[in-house]
């Protein structure tokens, strides 16, 4: 929890920070992701970022298909909801899928729906969020505030 907040506590005055976060856990959490990167500021799409995605990476002959990430930085406390999610999904295009990245959670009601109706949406929370960080070495406050020092000048 305390990593957490301080993830929190980095991004708050700057949520396009957030979003360059957003994209570099994303990338760590799966080594098929072989782009992705940020879409501006404004007038973006409703996508925060876009990023490429191999299936059997292994292979010569792979394939490759597209995703829409969208990031947001709220508190522990503060989930995701409908609204958010839903922007995400009417955002995604044909033979897309979407990754949503929060440092909170989805709630129980926009969870059953992307469920229910089969949306094409990965979520990483918070909880994920950390994995991540632990899979790649960063295992406390010292290692994190060093990692986002490094990564995301502010």
């Amino acid at each position: 929890m305390n990593m957490l907040n301080i993830i929190i506590d980095y991004f708050s005055d700057n949520p396009y920070l957030f979003e360059e976060f957003a994209i570099l856990i994303t990338t760590l959490s799966d080594k098929n992701i072989i782009n992705c990167q940020n879409t501006r500021p404004t007038r973006d799409g409703g996508r925060d970022g876009i990023g490429e995605y191999k299936i059997l990476n292994g292979l010569s002959s792979g394939l490759k298909t597209t995703f829409a990430l969208e990031a947001k930085c709220y508190s522990v406390s503060n989930s995701v909801g409908v609204k958010e999610t839903s922007r995400l999904i009417s955002r995604i295009k044909h033979r897309e899928f979407g990754v949503f990245v929060t440092t909170s959670y989805v709630a129980k009601q926009a969870y059953e729906e992307i469920i229910e109706d089969n949306h094409p949406i990965a979520i990483i929370s918070g909880t994920d969020i950390i994995d991540i960080l632990f899979k790649n070495d960063i295992t406390d406050s010292d290692s994190l505030i060093k990692f986002l020092n490094d990564n995301f000048h502010k």
